[in-house]
């Protein structure tokens, strides 16, 4: 029998103690980057560790993954590929997203465009994967434009942040309409590929970093 304080905590009911650690993981690092970012002391080192960051969000995630299998790695590598491509076309072009390029907080570049962004993609069109997974949305379409809904959002949110940290900027410092529809209609194609994979449920981990990012860059909005 589950002792008494376990059944008054929620979360003990509905993740394992390695995913409420997990989560505990991620929460303290963001609002630990969240504090490093906002003072004028330590903002300059916090923004070296964002690649680090990164890095330790994708090892808890995978961590979480129900049943690592080739076929989870294969979907990690095409995401990884189609959003750094994507990336490289934009800036190299300007066809997608409009006319912008990267600055040094995201970490080492390969033609121009940072490593780590292929991995944000990973992160987070598979955390939103996996929160409309658990959703009660049962029809594809719906859960895949749903999705790509949710990342524009975040996208509204990040793009001032980004600019401010030298995540990336654009040219004129403006944000053209079309960064919007492009990145709407590239989470889309990826959600659609996530959805193609049919991974057995998740856990709440991969959500909960989701919704962490989302009060991350609002509060970082907020505070700068």
């Amino acid at each position: 029998m589950e002792r008494a304080q376990d059944l008054k905590n929620p979360l003990n009911m509905i993740a394992t103690r390695s995913q409420r650690v997990s989560i505990i993981i991620i929460i303290l690092f963001h609002v630990v980057g969240l504090i490093g970012c906002s003072l004028p002391a330590t903002d300059v080192l916090f923004l070296k560790l964002v690649p680090w960051h990164l890095l330790l969000m994708t090892v808890v995630i995978m961590y979480n993954h129900n049943q690592l299998e080739s076929r989870f790695f294969l979907f990690v590598l095409l995401v990884f590929i189609i959003g750094f491509t994507a990336e490289l076309i934009g800036v190299h072009t300007g066809w997608l997203f409009g006319n912008y390029a990267y600055g040094e907080t995201l970490g080492i570049q390969l033609f121009r465009i940072p490593l780590m962004i292929g991995v944000n993609w990973f992160l987070l069109i598979y955390s939103t994967g996996v929160l409309l997974q658990r959703s009660r949305i049962k029809n594809s379409i719906v859960r895949i434009l749903a999705g790509a809904a949710i990342m524009l959002l975040l996208d509204v949110l990040i793009e001032p942040i980004a600019i401010h940290f030298d995540y990336w900027h654009w040219t004129n410092n403006h944000i053209p309409i079309k960064n919007y529809v492009c990145w709407f209609g590239l989470s889309a194609v990826l959600l659609f590929i996530f959805d193609q994979f049919k991974f057995k449920p998740q856990s709440i981990v991969a959500p909960v970093l989701l919704i962490t990012q989302f009060v991350f860059f609002m509060a970082l909005e907020l505070l700068n």
